[in-house]
């Protein structure tokens, strides 16, 4: 019965999402207050109907209800309680489900907690959320219903991708598609402020709080399926350049661009439309993806179903969101003046700098990802773009950024003295310098290139705290003084510098994991001996074990340095029934240095197994550097002035508005 009451939910939410995507829309273009009105409760409304319509999904892959074609195709009697519910996201038409679930969420949110916004402009704002609703809902309902029925229902199902058995991604998806969904609330606010022709301060601060949760719930679903890759699949990368991954990370480029632009436009009324246009291509982009997963361009360990027919039904809804949102920006954007002057040595021209450097990247990551199915569609050539490109082009374009990162906070807005700031840095300066020197002499081997990078990652730590030293001033002034700047230092500035000192943190992880790693792959036999990175591996020798839905072999690896014992390291090979597939999970050492990484594979025969050793220098430094800078997300989150608006002007009619409003 759970299912039936899921699916009329799930259908009514669509009716509520036409009702929500036109009614105040109209009433907001006429000045009707009842209609205006009507979006705040059918927003709640609509996220009621979608939960309904999760929680009669999720009870039947609890209960394992295998009359529901689903559940069949996804999961299995013998799954653990944890994967049976993260099943209901781990397929095409349950991670639909939950798409929309979140994207009924975050207009609620406004609905709930908008109250600082101007009525009609929240009836636009929730209007146009409500027919990127209609969009998911209608291709979820016509192309990928979750709730058919098998008849006659199967003794059993088919299982879950045991890849997907884990709980790294387990929860990788939610934070993903939180992300993903989050930015179709600036993308709302963006086509909202078009509409009225109000773009200002008011509409800058209205619009961070959404994009910085978002952001925040994307960097931890990109780390969390970078974490995963690592450990889960054997050979301990931990990002591949993989189209899917690329797809997730082009909005989190583009969503970072965002909400720095955003401050300009709060602080110097300036870079109104290029963050208008910003706000348009980051949701666009998060449809990229979806697109890319659910369309069957991609043969990919992410990708999520293979119908051509849903992909054509994808692709017409994501032309239709980009080319309606582009159209109108082209409409408006002539109209639009340009704010505030500032000198390109300024705060405001470093926030530039930093844009064109992120969107370079993006457009790069963009290239790299789509030049081969571009390339195949028109002539049928196949070609593969790899690390290899990306590396090379990507990986330039952050060295400007992040040197740049340590000195834009110490410049003032309008009109900066570059010197003046350079000279404050000069103890970050030192610690890189000194960084630098130290890791030529312990790596006298090289890679040399990554030796200043290693440099790089201290200048934007060490800068990062420089910078918060100067607003407490912090050795210029008695202590007290400093605490009392402390406490009241606005949390949106501690939160700054704490992301700043995570991508540092994040850049030494990358640099020392990709220079420096070792492996050595071998068969060995118990009581074999194999040394890495000054390490010994004695084989103990391999046992079968049984799992609740799988069976192992379990290798185990006794580590020592220098005659001292380190560790015991547990590797399994696993072979799961249903669906049949065999499995790595390595066995990890996180050391502050570096990861201890063993795997073992396939028997050899006379009792040796294939083996797989890996040294990984400051590896968990990446995912480290990941959530301090989530952390720091979080922390400018909290903080009050995100959640009050700016004063709002008179208004003035809507001709006048506009003429006045933009870059």
């Amino acid at each position: 019965m759970w299912v039936e009451v899921g699916h009329f939910a799930f259908a009514m939410a669509l009716v509520v999402a036409l009702v929500q995507g036109t009614l105040p829309l109209l009433g907001a273009h006429r000045g009707d207050a009842g209609l205006i009105a009507l979006a705040r409760p059918a927003a709640v409304l609509q996220l009621v109907l979608v939960a309904v319509a999760f929680a009669g999904l999720t009870q039947a892959y609890v209960t394992s209800d295998f009359s529901v074609l689903n559940v069949v195709n996804n999961s299995h009697s013998a799954k653990p309680m944890l994967y049976k519910i993260s099943g209901v996201w781990g397929n095409h038409e349950g991670s639909l489900v939950l798409w929309v679930l979140i994207l009924a969420l975050f207009g609620a949110g406004v609905a709930l907690f908008g109250r600082n916004l101007p009525p009609a402009f929240r009836a636009r704002v929730l209007a146009v959320q409500a027919l990127i609703a209609v969009g998911f809902l209608a291709f979820s309902l016509f192309t990928s219903n979750p709730f058919l029925r098998a008849l006659p229902p199967p003794a059993d199902g088919n299982g879950l991708n045991p890849l997907l058995q884990d709980p790294g991604l387990a929860f990788h998806p939610p934070f993903l598609y939180l992300g993903y969904v989050g930015f179709s609330i600036a993308y709302s606010f963006a086509v909202a402020a078009l509409l009225e022709g109000r773009v200002d301060a008011a509409w800058a601060r209205w619009v961070r709080p959404w994009t910085l949760a978002a952001w925040c719930a994307l960097t931890v679903g990109i780390a969390l399926g970078s974490w995963w890759a690592y450990y889960e699949l054997g050979w301990g990368g931990w990002w591949f350049w993989d189209p899917v991954e690329n797809a997730s990370f082009m909005p989190w480029l583009s969503g970072t661009a965002l909400l720095h632009s955003a401050i300009v436009v709060e602080k110097r009324d300036t870079l109104k439309s290029w963050t208008i246009l910003l706000a348009i291509l980051t949701f666009s982009l998060s449809l990229l993806g979806t697109f890319l997963v659910r369309s069957g361009v991609l043969t990919s360990v992410h990708a999520f179903a293979t119908d051509p027919t849903r992909g054509v039904f994808i692709l017409a809804f994501f032309v239709l969101v980009v080319a309606g949102s582009l159209a109108l920006y082209a409409w408006r954007a002539p109209a639009l003046k340009p704010g505030g002057l500032f000198q390109p040595v300024s705060r405001e021209g470093a926030l530039v700098l930093n844009n064109l450097l992120l969107a370079t990247a993006c457009g790069t990551v963009f290239l790299g990802t789509l030049y081969p199915l571009f390339l195949d569609a028109l002539t049928g050539d196949k070609v593969s773009v790899g690390p290899p490109f990306f590396n090379l082009t990507f990986g330039p374009l952050m060295v400007p950024l992040i040197a740049a990162m340590a000195v834009g906070p110490m410049l003032s807005w309008k009109r900066a003295d570059l010197a003046g700031a350079l000279a404050r840095l000069k103890f970050a300066f030192a610690a890189a310098l000194l960084a630098t020197l130290a890791a030529a002499a312990l790596a006298h081997r090289g890679p040399w290139l990554a030796i200043p990078l290693l440099g790089l990652g201290v200048w934007a730590i060490t800068g990062s705290l420089v910078e918060l030293a100067e607003r407490l001033k912090l050795f210029r002034a008695p202590l007290s003084d400093s605490l009392s700047r402390a406490g009241h230092l606005p949390r949106a500035a501690w939160g700054m510098s704490l992301a700043h000192a995570g991508m540092g943190v994040m850049l030494l992880g990358v640099v020392g994991a990709s220079a420096w790693q070792q492996e050595q792959l071998q068969v060995m036999r118990p009581g074999q001996q194999a040394t890495l990175a000054g390490y010994s591996f004695t084989f103990r020798g391999a046992r079968p074990v049984q799992g609740p839905n799988y069976s192992a072999i379990e290798g185990s690896f006794q580590v020592t340095r220098d005659g001292r014992e380190v560790g015991l390291l547990v590797s399994q090979s696993r072979t799961f029934r249903n669906p049949p597939m065999q499995t790595s999970e390595a066995a990890i050492r996180p050391r502050p240095s570096g990861d201890l990484y063993a795997v073992i594979g396939e028997p050899a025969g006379d009792g040796g197994y294939a083996t797989r050793l890996y040294h990984k220098p400051l590896v968990h430094w990446i995912w480290g550097g990941a959530m301090i800078m989530v952390l720091g997300g979080l922390l400018s989150l909290s903080d009050r002035r995100l959640r009050v608006g700016s004063p709002v002007r008179r208004r003035a009619p809507a001709g006048v508005a506009l003429a006045g409003a933009g870059d």
